[in-house]
């Protein structure tokens, strides 16, 4: 079954015109326990989350914890790991949150080549440690083409280094995830009805101002992505 992931235009002609659902089978049936999941816990992180376990029941949901997220994160995170029974595998950086900022000060707010080596050590690090520690061949995702300028060119595979990335949800728009959180009764983030429409660490994320983008709520504006979803010669998953 492996030998079709060498062809990914063949791939991706063929899933574009799938369904979410269809996309996650063909990923399940594919890579079979070399396939993994990851979340954030953030606004819209219950509709892929129920739907992937529904197709794929058990898969390791991969959630890397900074230790500076927001206690409504937390809880949302345990309400919904219990109620969706996911098989949750907690990775965190391998120094911890006061370690890091006795040495290095408040990373996030100083400039982008912090800014980065913050992201790489917080969220980089501990997922590459969980591919490995999975030995994953597959790593599904919540990224969605509507979501940001650096989303809009991804397709439902793409090849990140030695990982495989499966997008199932990319082609959903925010009305496709309100209607299917809504039809299957599941919440949204917590800090969406207070006007988050992104959610990350406490310190690294702002509610949607007047004439802000949602890209401009992440990292003061300096960027969007973290570094889990951007080729880099800093990102090179041991598989």
């Amino acid at each position: 079954m492996l030998a079709e992931l060498e062809d990914l235009q063949a791939i991706n002609q063929r899933l574009e015109g799938e369904t979410a659902h269809a996309r996650i089978k063909w990923a399940f049936e594919t890579l079979g326990e070399q396939l993994v999941m990851s979340t954030s816990f953030g606004v819209q992180s219950a509709a892929l989350l129920h739907l992937a376990n529904s197709v794929a029941p058990g898969i390791p949901v991969i959630f890397c914890d900074t230790g500076y997220l927001f206690p409504e994160t937390y809880r949302f995170a345990a309400e919904l790991s219990e109620r969706l029974k996911l098989n949750l595998k907690v990775y965190n950086p391998q120094r911890t949150a006061a370690w890091q900022e006795a040495i290095h000060g408040e990373r996030w707010g100083k400039d982008l080549k912090s800014l980065e080596d913050y992201n790489f050590e917080n969220k980089v690090e501990p997922m590459n440690r969980a591919l490995t520690e999975h030995n994953a061949l597959g790593w599904m995702s919540g990224l969605r083409r509507q979501q940001s300028s650096t989303r809009q060119h991804l397709r439902p595979v793409e090849r990140q280094n030695k990982m495989f990335k499966i997008h199932p949800i990319i082609d959903w728009s925010d009305r496709d995830i309100y209607m299917y959180l809504t039809q299957n009764n599941l919440p949204y983030h917590p800090l969406w009805d207070e006007g988050y429409v992104s959610v990350g660490d406490v310190h690294s994320t702002s509610k949607l101002g007047e004439g802000m983008t949602a890209e401009e709520t992440r990292f003061n504006g300096m960027k969007r992505e973290c570094g889990l979803h951007e080729v880099s010669n800093r990102v090179d998953f041991q598989i």
